[in-house]
């Protein structure tokens, strides 16, 4: 409330001793920041529930939806709980912080600090707003990242197992990439460059994503040879938040709204739309038909690609990153990806995540380690003098290693832990749901439907669907 000499509310009053609206709050930033955590967040809420729910088959609609639902619920609590102290907080080990809850106000409200984040002379991160907002803005890309996991584990996933696997796999295996990479640990400090989570998050998440899908075990053997999409009108809509939303993904990554948050929205635009373009075309040039799904994929496997160095390489690099992310990922899924007795046969990945997420993740990754700009890496990266190896020197070609290197921690650390996590969720209730409930699908799981129309996931009832009466009418539906 205000006083009578100022009726302006003390929440808007600056005082030299910080007051209610302190000295280091830069409004605009704060703004730009909670902007572009909404946009994260809508990109998983209803951005990918809408996706999942048409993309899958009718009977696996609210299932699909569902998972994508529980995983943003669930991990805001574990997050502001103890998971973003171990993500953002002080270190324990080089690839961890302290756990702790974010529920204070006296914690929330004090100037944003990334305590572990200090390299050589450059100070820890400050930015100029309050932890609540960078607590929300890590929240919505820890999200994203669990239901980017479930893409690979829908159509048969038990939904006991998918609540138990949410909170397990955030603390045992997000928390350790996004400390390591963003939160001050040891690749942090050594100077790789994950602009926005190509690897945290992306790499991470499609890796995950196929080992537990191993663990999990198939879709029914004639879902995998037909699954078609419920409702593709659908499909794009979820995909144009994801896209849309991806401006607040890559924008929001500076804490700061600056300039590399202009070049950064800017680059993943530039991208997708040019991996959207190549995937389409080579569909038409291999399969002689443009697909929509196909084009969804290709945006997609752009916006991955430009994500670990969206801010730090310039527009033409961009085009030449989603030609990359538009061909390269096209063919691991397309032809790699349905070659019979191949590798990517022998595991039951729903909608392929491993190749629109892993394989283009570690593709953007790998080529931020080309591609970085010196003068844009200097407005970003913490450690100065880093780019990228077309740029020469010395220094070029130990960031291209260095990435690749990051990439292997990341790859090997999901394996392992992803696969120890299941096999303790598996001691406790089972992986998969039973044949049985797969024939029926969503109103087995969940005794609901998506749609109210007789067909696909429905029970059979015999008082309702045998008889005279129910014979007369499917006479009557087929003279019709």
């Amino acid at each position: 409330m205000a006083d009578a000499s100022n009726p302006v509310p003390l929440a808007y009053q600056a005082t030299a001793a910080g007051g209610q609206s302190p000295d280091w709050l830069n409004k605009g930033d704060n703004a730009w920041q909670l902007t572009a955590s909404t946009l994260v967040g809508l990109q998983c809420v209803p951005g990918l529930v809408i996706l999942y729910g048409s993309i899958v088959k009718k009977k696996w609609a609210i299932n699909s939806a569902f998972m994508s639902f529980y995983a943003f619920a669930c991990v805001l609590i574990c997050w502001v709980t103890w998971a973003f102290k171990m993500s953002f907080g002080e270190e324990l080990i080089p690839i961890w912080g302290k756990a702790g809850p974010a529920l204070g106000q006296k914690y929330l409200l004090k100037q944003a600090f990334l305590p572990a984040t200090a390299v050589g002379e450059a100070a820890a991160f400050a930015p100029l707003y309050p932890q609540a907002t960078v607590v929300y803005f890590q929240f919505v890309f820890a999200a994203i990242t669990l239901i980017l996991i479930a893409g690979s584990l829908l159509g048969r996933m038990n939904f006991i197992a998918w609540m138990l696997f949410v909170p397990l796999w955030l603390t045992f295996s997000y928390t350790i990439g996004a400390f390591s990479l963003w939160g001050g640990g040891f690749l942090f400090q050594w100077g790789v460059i994950d602009y926005a989570g190509g690897y945290v998050i992306h790499l991470s998440s499609g890796v995950a994503g196929y080992v537990a899908a191993y663990w999990v075990g198939p879709r029914l053997e004639s879902e995998r040879r037909s699954f078609p999409p419920n409702n593709v009108l659908l499909t794009m809509a979820g995909a144009g938040l994801l896209w849309l939303g991806w401006n607040g993904f890559n924008g929001g990554a500076p804490y700061a709204s600056n300039v590399v948050a202009s070049m950064a929205v800017l680059n993943t635009n530039i991208c997708a739309a040019t991996s959207l373009l190549v995937w389409t075309s080579i569909d038409v040039i291999v399969f002689k038909k443009p697909s929509v799904i196909g084009a969804v994929q290709g945006m997609i496997t752009g916006l991955v690609a430009i994500t670990p160095s969206a801010g730090v390489v310039q527009g033409w690099a961009a085009m030449v990153i989603g030609v990359l992310s538009g061909s390269i990922p096209w063919y691991t899924m397309m032809i790699l990806g349905r070659k019979p007795g191949g590798i990517f046969s022998k595991v039951d990945d729903t909608l392929g995540v491993f190749h629109t997420h892993a394989v283009a993740g570690s593709l953007g990754g790998i080529l931020a380690g080309f591609f970085a700009q010196p003068t844009l890496c200097n407005l970003f990266l913490p450690i100065q003098g880093e780019h990228g190896a077309v740029y020469g020197g010395e220094k070029g070609g130990q960031q291209l290693g260095k990435q690749i290197c990051a990439a292997l921690f990341i790859i090997g650390w999901n394996v392992v832990v992803t696969s120890i996590i299941c096999l303790v969720i598996k001691l406790i209730v089972p992986l998969r749901m039973s044949d049985k409930q797969l024939q029926v699908g969503d109103d087995a799981a969940h005794g609901e439907e998506a749609y109210a129309l007789w067909g696909d996931g429905e029970k059979f009832d015999a008082s309702k669907h045998s008889g005279t009466e129910y014979k007369e009418m499917e006479l009557a539906s087929t003279k019709v």
